[in-house]
């Protein structure tokens, strides 16, 4: 049951997000699960008030009751996040957590001031890919060079029988 990294929701009873954030770090870490259960966030924003006169910014959590959960979802990780004291389940139909999407957890993140997630890309130089958008959408290229740290690639896209050099976005790339 092994599947990818994922953001997922997990309910907890209203008022105890933090101490659901602290018990499953503290359990993670206890259990040695950082390879399977990464991040964990209480979805946070910046409130202005008006106190007597000055600006008051206090932080409001976004979604009361609920926990997000950087993970890779397994028989283990499942049971490890559900017994949380405080987790009220996970946010999917019956047993099975529905991950976010990449579009709303950066949404979210962004929102808070996290860094932008780094899109995963599960290519190799020397791949065959396909470009999904830009001037060179459908084209098939070889991959020449992998920025992990820009999140773009270079690129070999064979135009008029020659090959071009192109760097593109890990977004706008998918395996053949």
């Amino acid at each position: 049951m092994e599947s990818e990294k994922n953001w997922y929701v997990i309910h907890t009873y209203s008022g105890y997000e933090n101490k659901v954030k602290a018990n499953l770090e503290r359990k993670v870490h206890s259990m040695g699960m950082e390879d399977e259960i990464f991040r964990i966030v209480v979805p946070m924003e910046d409130e202005v008030e008006m106190k007597d006169g000055k600006k008051k910014i206090t932080k409001k959590k976004v979604f009361p009751g609920y926990v997000l959960v950087e993970m890779i979802v397994n028989d283990k990780s499942w049971y490890v996040v559900r017994n949380t004291p405080g987790v009220t389940g996970f946010v999917g139909s019956g047993t099975k957590p529905i991950p976010l999407t990449d579009a709303e957890v950066k949404n979210i993140l962004k929102s808070m001031g996290i860094e932008e997630l780094k899109p995963k890309l599960n290519i190799e130089v020397a791949q065959v890919i396909r470009i999904t958008s830009g001037a060179f959408e459908n084209w098939t290229a070889k991959v020449l060079e992998i920025y992990h740290d820009r999140s773009k690639l270079k690129v070999l896209v064979d135009m008029f029988g020659r090959e071009t050099p192109v760097e593109l976005d890990f977004s706008q790339v998918e395996k053949v």
